[in-house]
């Protein structure tokens, strides 16, 4: 396993963090910390995710990966951003091999036997489970974990505070995705406090 993976699982939980101004990524690191949460997953869904991966890895107090991430250019512009990992939504050969290329770790998408196998042909033993609550969830990852003993998975999509518990138990887990800690409108709204109030509740509940 590499370090970066070692880290994410020692955090369990990796915020899913949606940016739509880069200037609120240092207030938004700064209540990850202070939640006792300092990872973040943020997404490519908006054209602020470079500038906004660049503040936060900037600090040097948090592990920062860029998300939704669909093309070999997007993992170009995550590593010159800094990043430390890149998760796509699904299996692209064309973004896991640029990753490879930069030697950072690629976390793509699968939530079949096809596509797991898909990723073990490319050298990928870990792999986004995604969207989790519209593939079986739980149970699902539990069944492809039998025949694949040896991959981890990182379930994102549906998690929150109810079924937390639920995805890990499952051995195979390595860590979970999730957005209910740092909603979009709050980041935006500058509720920071609120946000690291919820950072502390996830932290508390993944630790309980």
């Amino acid at each position: 396993m590499s370090e970066i993976l070692q880290r994410l699982s020692a955090h369990r939980i990796v915020p899913v963090v949606v940016l739509d101004d880069a200037g609120d990524a240092h207030g938004l690191a700064d209540a990850l910390v202070a939640g006792g949460l300092p990872v973040a997953e943020v997404t490519f869904r908006t054209a602020a995710a470079p500038d906004a991966i660049r503040a936060m890895t900037d600090r040097g107090d948090l592990l920062v990966g860029a998300g939704t991430v669909l093309t070999a250019a997007q993992v170009d512009q995550a590593v010159a951003a800094g990043a430390s990992f890149v998760v796509s939504p699904g299996l692209s050969r064309a973004v896991v091999e640029r990753c490879q290329e930069h030697g950072i770790l690629a976390l793509p998408g699968a939530v079949t036997a096809t596509e797991v196998m898909a990723a073990l042909d490319l050298g990928v033993t870990t792999v986004k489970f995604f969207p989790a609550g519209t593939s079986g969830g739980a149970p699902a990852i539990t069944a492809l974990a039998a025949p694949f003993a040896d991959v981890g998975f990182v379930p994102t999509g549906g998690i929150g505070p109810a079924n937390l518990h639920e995805y890990l138990a499952v051995p195979s887990v390595q860590a979970v995705g999730a957005s209910w800690m740092v909603p979009r409108g709050l980041v935006r709204a500058g509720e920071l406090e609120v946000v690291k109030d919820l950072v502390a509740d996830a932290v508390a509940l993944a630790n309980a």
